[in-house]
């Protein structure tokens, strides 16, 4: 019984490699995380055959060095668990940098990455890696968000109570699906929030990934986002503050408070005092909707509200890193509201996206009402941060 068992798994095996299809090379799973090492045996070429994987929904590559880039493209194709057909070669986007400043830049364990890639359902998967440099310890994270503890899945809940805005402009709390809703395993958290000046601009974001998902979809989109961010790149959280969904669901994003000025991790080179959004897809490819622009400007028109300004103003921030696109300690003029693109060389949110952003800024205006103004801080304990305004940073008309 023995030898005809081993017979048949030796058979197994050949046929499996006469297909082209390798048995799952596994490492240990960590919370829906499995990871696949890629060889380093080409400095400018490095793949892995297509084969056979735990489940998984959403994928990404990192490495081991998490200041080193990726000079070069990342594709991968995967293999769908309910048809058994293999999508054609995608693309990865090669721009997930670690915060410049923060616990998420000094985390043991911190990697470089692509930004992950939302598949659905799989099963194989094949990767091809090539550039003129390429980072050592390439490893590929299959993320699979129904893994681990339950999910949970339930409607939108409504705004608490909203506390005043700290200045004449104020809009009001934007209904959104709060981390237990959507289901964040907060035992993955293990740091508390850090908490800076005052928000002073808002970045727009997309996933990138395909927009093909169904909204019911949209919470273990976020919680594989959110395992992604922290399992694969090593973050103490999901890096974006806020999550739309194509059909405006509002997701909160990192804890510590969705009215409070937490750090994130968003843009690399500007992420101290400003907040950020992100919308499911990739709209380097696809059109927004109204449901999309109305939901971003109402996250942005909200949040500025709080700190008293005018969303479509402009401000002028100091980089706080050499990003490839500005300088350690340069000063930028940015839109209130503006796109990844503008703080960071990468295509995000996608053209379209991009070319959406002077219709959500009037939209966030529209959304404003005029308030008096507060004598309270907008959350307790802001009265002890520094305002830390550059000069030059009021609110200037939109050019």
């Amino acid at each position: 019984m023995t030898s005809r068992l081993l017979r048949t798994a030796v058979a197994t095996a050949l046929a499996l490699g006469a297909l082209g299809l390798t048995q799952p090379a596994r490492a240990t799973p960590s919370d829906g995380v499995h990871t696949l090492g890629v060889p380093d045996d080409d400095p400018h070429d490095r793949s892995l055959a297509p084969r056979t994987t735990e489940p998984f929904s959403l994928i990404g590559i990192t490495w081991d060095d998490p200041h080193a880039t990726l000079d070069g493209t990342a594709q991968v194709r995967t293999r769908s668990r309910e048809s058994g057909a293999w999508t054609a070669w995608r693309p990865l986007e090669a721009d997930g940098r670690a915060p410049e400043t923060g616990p998420d830049r000094d985390r043991t364990g911190v990697r470089g990455s692509t930004q992950p890639l939302w598949t659905g359902p799989s099963d194989g998967v094949q990767v091809r890696v090539t550039g003129s440099r390429l980072p050592e310890g390439l490893r590929v994270e299959l993320v699979d968000p129904e893994a681990g503890p339950a999910a949970v899945h339930t409607a939108a809940v409504g705004p608490s109570v909203v506390r005043p805005a700290a200045g004449p402009r104020s809009a009001e709390r934007p209904v959104m699906v709060s981390r237990s809703a959507w289901g964040a395993n907060e035992s993955l958290v293990k740091d508390p929030p850090t908490y800076t000046g005052n928000t002073k601009a808002m970045f727009v974001h997309h996933t990138a990934g395909t927009n093909s998902y169904a909204c019911s979809e949209s919470a273990s989109i976020v919680r594989g986002v959110f395992l992604y961010h922290v399992q694969s790149n090593g973050w103490n959280d999901i890096g974006y503050h806020f999550l739309v969904d194509k059909c405006g669901t509002v997701f909160e994003g990192r804890a510590g408070g969705v009215d409070k000025p937490v750090l994130g991790a968003h843009t690399y080179g500007f992420n101290t005092a400003t907040s950020s959004v992100s919308v499911l897809g990739d709209y380097s490819t696809a059109a927004t909707n109204a449901a999309v622009r109305q939901s971003v400007a109402k996250v942005a028109a909200w949040k500025l509200g709080l700190y008293g300004i005018d969303p479509t103003g402009t401000v002028v921030l100091t980089s706080g890193a050499d990003n490839g696109k500005y300088k350690l300690g340069q000063r930028v003029t940015f839109h209130r509201v503006s796109g990844h693109r503008d703080g960071y060389p990468t295509e995000c949110p996608g053209q379209h996206l991009y070319d959406d952003l002077p219709a959500i800024r009037a939209l966030a205006a529209n959304a404003t009402t005029t308030a008096a103004l507060a004598t309270e801080p907008p959350w307790p304990g802001a009265e002890g941060l520094e305002e830390d305004r550059d000069e030059g940073e009021e609110n200037l008309p939109a050019r």
